[in-house]
Formats: C-alpha cells, structure tokens, sequence
C-alpha cells in the first residue's frame, strides 16, 4: 500500500500549521489538508466530547492548508519542508491505554517471553515445546469460558501455566496505561527503543477513540513498540517496556464512524505491517482483527465504567496478533529492531501509519504537554 494512501471518510487529526503557536485541528476534504480549529472545538477532546463529533467534522467550515499527497511525503522526508503543515498524532487530552494478549499468536509469543526470561536465543525451542503442550487450538475458545478453564486446569498440571494465558483466556482482559495524554507520536515522527533492549518488536494494531460516556465514536492506527527481553524478565517490567519516550504512535488519522465505516468494518479489517531495514531486510506480515478473541466492545467495557471513569476520553489499543519471529541476523536468532528500520502499517479503511525507529534517547523529547496546549489554546481565545 502506497505510503500517502488516504482513505475516503470522516478523517480528524492535528497539525502544526505555519502562523501559529499551538496545534491546530484538521481534517481531509477532495484531497487537501483543511484547518477547522474553531472556538470550543480546539482540541480532538473536544470535537470528541461534543457527542457530534462526525457532524462538526462533516460541515465544520475551514481552510485549506495543503495537498494531502504533499503533507504526508513530507512527513517521511529526510528533509522535510518548513512551510507544509507538520501532521501530529491525531488525539490530544485523551488517555492512552491498552489491551494486551488479545490474539492466540500474542499469546504464545508472550508465553514464550516469559519462558525465557528475557533470551532470545531460547526462543525458537521454546516455542516448538510450548506448541507440542498447548497446540493451537487456543484460538477456538472464548476467553473464562467453561472450556477455557478446563484448558488452564489441564495446562497448569503440565506446569507451563503462565499469566499470560490467565489473561489470555481467563475472565480478564489485560488492560495497561500505555502512555500520558500528549505523549504519543504521529504519522512520520520517529518511534522509541528504550536503550537497554536487544529484542523488541513492532506491535500493529487498531486503536479506538472512546469518549467519557464509553460510547466507540472512531478508529485510528497505532504501534504499540513492545520491547520483548524487558517484558520476559518480568510483568511487573511492563512499564518500562511498553512506556518510553516516542513508544506510542498512531494515526495518520482518526475516522470517525458514520453509515460507510462502523465498528463492524473495524473487526473485519486486515492489519498489514511492513518493516524496512537500512541493512536490506524487510520483514511482512498481517493480522486479522476477525480473529480477535475479545470483542472490542468488551475490552472497552474493561477499560471505562463504573469502575474507571475518563473525564477527557480515551484512545484504547485493541492488541495484535503479530509477533515477528523471521530471522534476522542468523539462523535461531529471531527478529529484532534496528536503528533506522521504517515501520509502515496499513489498512484501507484507515490508511497508512509510517514511523521510523531511534533510540528513545536519540527521539525528539516530549516537551509540550496538556499544560502548555490548554495555555496556548487560551491565550488564542480558542477555549
């Protein structure tokens, strides 16, 4: 998929435009980038929580800023242009979580990260083990079901029971903190390796944009960088390897549901990953979100409710079922990221999220928060 595809819909998103000091709201009309940013619908928040979030975008009136084509090639350029507008993760104020070992191979995959505590060189012969113990047939059961528990109870006999399989068909979803409001990065922006791992991957998935009230409204595309030896050392190490600087990003945009996209074209949709290496590797795969074993909905519901309330809303990351395990640098040694590969994920529906992968440390810092939005969208007079 071509990486300035864009598809047709509600799109919404952020953009650094030349003349102003704070992001501005934007979406894409006939092929150009227009600037809606408008008073009380200054932020993604707020056009999220207006409960007619498709409407306003629809009709908003607003100002072309650039060719859409133009505005992504930028964003991937090595010398990019100042004066074409900066696309910037397409949410603002909304929290970032996510939804873990939601596909039978995440599933296995974890298993096998925990089994090895970290070494990938362990890998491949764990995963044959694991496989000979447990099959595939994981796939097939609805997660706390009766026939779920019967296959914890058979597994924990054979001793390779695992809290990843507890959240993988126990009653519980796993539900994380991904990353702060502000925090993610967008369409073209680099992705972050935190330093001290060797064996980390790209993780596709969809994400969903939830207001406070719970109700699904949109849907955007996210990776969620996973650094595969710090979480297979510990699960209480997940905060390190899923939360570092520039680890979270989606887009290019939000769409918004309306009578041609639903939530029902999200559970069909295909997830295609795309992994390009200055070392001439490339690494394809794709995830089908029809074999999701939770249904968005209920992961949605484990997330907000009576028991967890979301003033400003949330973007959730659903899980994938990709989890690379190509050979990279030599026979039994997996797949692992290098500094420089080019990570492109893509659907029709939702179009092409491309980032390219640094070191946390080498990544643009995260330096403009809630604070400094809410400041400069009053001194705008926008709020």
């Amino acid at each position: 998929m071509s990486i300035d595809h864009i598809p047709d819909g509600l799109l919404v998103g952020r953009a650094w435009i030349g003349g102003f000091d704070h992001p501005r709201i934007v979406t894409v009309r006939e092929g150009k980038l227009v600037d809606i940013t408008a008073r009380g619908m200054a932020s993604v928040r707020d056009v999220a929580e207006s409960r007619r979030a498709a409407q306003h975008v629809r009709n908003a009136p607003g100002r072309i800023v650039g060719d859409i084509d133009a505005v992504l090639a930028n964003a991937l350029a090595g010398n990019a242009r100042d004066d074409l507008p900066r696309l910037l993760v397409p949410i603002d104020l909304q929290a970032i979580k996510a939804s873990g070992v939601t596909f039978v191979v995440s599933l296995l995959e974890r298993v096998i990260e925990e089994q090895a505590r970290g070494d990938k060189s362990r890998a491949d012969a764990l995963r044959s083990e694991i496989l000979e113990l447990i099959g595939t047939d994981l796939s097939q059961l609805v997660p706390g079901s009766d026939a779920a528990m019967k296959v914890k109870t058979a597994l924990i006999e054979k001793g390779v029971w695992s809290q990843y399989l507890e959240v993988g068909i126990g009653p519980d979803a796993e539900i994380f903190t991904k990353g702060q409001p502000m925090s993610a990065v967008g369409h073209g922006a680099e992705v972050g390796l935190h330093p001290s791992s060797s064996w980390n991957n790209p993780e596709p998935e969809v994400a969903l944009l939830v207001t406070s009230t719970g109700e699904i409204i949109g849907a955007t595309l996210g990776n969620d960088v996973n650094l595969r030896d710090i979480e297979g050392r510990s699960a209480l190490l997940l905060g390190k390897a899923k939360d570092n600087n520039a680890s979270a990003s989606l887009g290019p945009f939000v769409r918004l549901f309306d009578e041609d996209f639903t939530l029902e074209t999200v559970k069909q949709a295909e997830i295609s990953l795309r992994v390009v290496g200055d070392d001439g590797f490339v690494l394809e795969g794709h995830s089908n979100m029809a074999e999701i074993s939770r249904s968005p909905e209920s992961l949605v519901a484990a997330t907000i409710g009576a028991h967890h309330q979301y003033p400003d809303g949330l973007v959730l990351y659903l899980g994938t079922m990709f989890a690379p395990v190509q050979d990279r640098d030599g026979v039994g040694k997996g797949f692992t990221h290098k500094v420089g590969d080019m990570v492109s994920i893509s659907t029709p529906s939702l179009g092409t999220l491309s980032n390219r992968v640094n070191l946390s440390t080498k990544c643009a810092p995260w330096t403009y928060g809630a604070s400094h939005l809410l400041r400069d969208l009053a001194r705008a007079n926008l709020l």
